[in-house]
């Protein structure tokens, strides 16, 4: 696979990166441990450079796990973490805390726990209302300056805020939600973004499983997996939604790929600067994901998904209500 730069940065990854949070939460229970180490060096040898994790995935236990699949490949792999939530005595997550001091401590300890000298990305992985941006990004480059980081990245920030931290330490990657099911970057993002010079890399570029003609009206999800608790896969909203996959579907047969490659290979036609990191705990389903890196797809294709995309009204938010307030506009 070709490697894709994020934004004007000297940060280059495979086009498509992988999203970890999946082997230890929110899919339902995680695979044996030894299982996702041996996934994660799989996908190092099929050709995969970036890597997401974050410290509340877990919470701990993803960056613990990524960082021992990964440790005796480090100098292969980009790996990307985030700060930004805070935690009860419980080690349960206890709302937002980007305080200069809370990002210091979660560095290092994010650090020890992926086993490694430096981070080469780090998300403030929400925005901190009670926190300037401008104190945010100004810790971010204390930390670059001491080598504990190499780039900054923010996640679904505004673009106020974005601008904001540009000026103040410059970012290298947005990431936020965007898919066939979810175009409102769009609107401000991508244009904000391509001016900056900033890198996009979409998490659940798959619509969270419905872009791969998987989820069906009759599915029903299983505890401890997160989208049985989300607006849009409420069955009156998944009745609705799944007429976008049928429209994608009867594309993708068409032109002899699968639904998710469809997906992805639109994702990838949209900016030479866009690295989406599809999740997955299957070795078949990495395998057809990352053939959508080799897809060229043609105007005519593009335009027909555009259309099938807009003749939709996606229907239920892509979070709860308490987690909607915690995207940044």
């Amino acid at each position: 696979m070709k490697s894709r730069a994020l934004g004007s940065s000297a940060l280059e990854v495979s086009p498509l990166g992988l999203g970890c949070m999946g082997m230890s939460q929110s899919f339902g229970p995680p695979p044996p441990r030894d299982k996702m180490i041996a996934f994660l060096r799989t996908a190092v040898e099929r050709g995969v450079t970036l890597f997401d994790t974050a410290e509340v995935y877990g919470p701990l236990h993803n960056e613990e796990l990524v960082g021992e699949a990964l440790e005796p490949v480090r100098d292969q792999v980009v790996i990307a973490t985030k700060f930004g939530f805070a935690f009860d005595e419980s080690g349960h997550q206890a709302g937002v805390s980007s305080r200069p001091e809370h990002i210091r401590a979660a560095v290092d300890g994010s650090l020890r726990r992926l086993r490694t000298d430096a981070i080469d990305l780090l998300y403030q992985h929400r925005v901190d209302p009670d926190v300037p941006i401008e104190d945010v990004a100004g810790t971010v480059k204390q930390l670059i300056e001491a080598g504990k980081v190499r780039h900054f990245g923010m996640s679904e920030a505004g673009v106020t805020t974005i601008r904001r931290a540009h000026a103040v330490q410059p970012v290298t990657a947005l990431q936020s939600e965007y898919s066939l099911f979810w175009r409102e970057p769009e609107d401000e993002i991508l244009p904000a973004l391509s001016e900056l010079g900033i890198g996009f890399v979409p998490f659940s570029p798959l619509g969270r499983g419905l872009l791969t003609g998987q989820v069906t009206a009759q599915t029903r999800f299983a505890d401890g997996d997160i989208r049985g608790s989300l607006p849009r896969f409420e069955r009156e909203a998944l009745a609705a939604n799944l007429a976008l996959v049928e429209r994608i579907t009867e594309i993708a047969d068409r032109t002899s790929v699968t639904p998710g490659q469809l997906a992805l290979a639109w994702l990838l036609a949209q900016r030479p600067w866009i690295v989406p990191i599809p999740g997955t705990r299957r070795l078949e389903r990495l395998d057809e994901n990352l053939g959508a890196a080799g897809l060229d797809l043609t105007p005519e294709d593009l335009a027909e998904l555009d259309e099938a995309s807009a003749s939709i009204q996606v229907q239920g938010d892509r979070y709860p209500e308490a987690m909607q307030r915690m995207i940044d506009r």
